[in-house]
């Protein structure tokens, strides 16, 4: 009986392989957390994976302004416009200072040509940022632009309604004043 045992013994390997531990894992060792993994995946542009690994991340840590941002963002790198909105809100709801959350709002704000409100929401991350980073910076002078632009469009079009004239260019430096008579 002592024999046997030791003979089995001897057929378990030292180095911890066995058909339930495979070469190469080391099943006490921990993995990385999903949220980091989202990150890096980001990054690498899967966008499919990372929602995958934020929503692993959700369930790590829980509901937070963090994972949920992350959720959003690439949301929105996938064109989900309407749910990165949903998720990228609520994450604001769970903490309004956070920054990624609102500049990837504003994000989606000009996205959908909402540009007064992409404006407040770069404002926000701008000043909350101290205007450390470039790309906050970049879309804050762009939804300015844009929400500037397109009050000056809406009273041009106001202004030619009512006048009843168009001016219309036809080639390289000629144009045509058109009236509706």
């Amino acid at each position: 009986m002592v024999l046997c045992i030791l003979l089995l013994a001897g057929c378990t390997p030292a180095t911890g392989v066995s058909r339930n531990n495979p070469y190469g894992i080391d099943a006490k060792g921990h993995g990385v957390d999903g949220m980091t993994v989202g990150h890096r995946l980001m990054e690498a542009g899967e966008y499919e994976l990372a929602l995958k690994a934020y929503l692993r991340g959700a369930g790590e840590q829980g509901i937070n302004a963090d994972v949920l941002s992350g959720i959003g963002s690439a949301n929105l790198k996938l064109g989900r416009l309407g749910q990165a909105e949903k998720i990228l809100r609520r994450a604001l709801e769970l903490d309004p200072d956070f920054v990624p959350a609102l500049n990837n709002l504003g994000v989606v704000l000009m996205e959908q040509d909402n540009y007064g409100e992409a404006r407040v929401m770069f404002q926000r991350a701008f000043a909350l940022d101290s205007g450390e980073t470039d790309s906050i910076r970049e879309n804050l002078m762009l939804a300015i632009a844009k929400s500037e632009a397109s009050v000056y469009d809406r009273t041009q079009e106001q202004e030619q309604e009512k006048s009843g004239f168009r001016l219309v260019r036809q080639e390289k430096g000629k144009f045509v004043l058109l009236s509706d008579l």
